[in-house]
């Protein structure tokens, strides 16, 4: 006997690694869009919209394929003197995605759920870092950051955006 399927039942099924693709490929067309990372040489920026709350984005490393940079504002938290929110961001060029490989210093993955996770628990946690960064992308473009509001800024310790030089002298 041949039984009708539900329509949730005839809908495909999508794997959390194949949702977890899809994150990142949704955050880079986000952040693309907000900062166009791709156009960025080394170094440090900030985007100011007038609130008092300026994102920092610094340019860690650009390759041929990938740029890494680390987000935050100017906030410190109180107990451990490290910005937050943060994230540190690895933008694949030639896969068109973006992903939060940790937030906060110190904080990977490792040191998180150790060396050898089970791998739905790693999926797990790359999942809601990528949640996060997407929801934060989205905000950030509400508010009326983007390419017209970032510029460059000075390196000097007087520069206004001094407090945002979190690891600025990594290479």
């Amino acid at each position: 006997m041949n039984q009708a399927l539900s329509r949730v039942d005839r809908l495909p099924k999508l794997s959390r690694l194949g949702w977890l693709m899809g994150l990142y490929a949704e955050n880079y067309r986000h952040l693309t869009r907000l900062f166009a990372p791709e156009r960025l040489v080394h170094g440090h920026y900030v985007s100011s919209i007038g609130d008092g709350l300026d994102l920092c984005l610094d340019v860690i490393e650009c390759h041929r394929y990938t740029v890494e940079l680390r987000m935050t504002y100017g906030i410190r938290d109180p107990l451990t003197g490290e910005p937050d929110p943060s994230a540190y961001l690895r933008v694949y060029r030639d896969a068109r995605q973006a992903e939060s490989t940790h937030c906060y210093v110190g904080r990977r993955w490792q040191d998180v759920m150790g060396m050898y996770p089970p791998a739905a628990e790693l999926v797990s946690h790359r999942l809601r870092m990528n949640t996060f960064l997407g929801k934060w992308l989205e905000y950030l473009a509400e508010r009326g950051h983007g390419v017209a509001t970032l510029r460059r800024a000075a390196a000097e310790p007087h520069a206004p955006a001094a407090a945002c030089r979190i690891g600025a002298d990594r290479p």
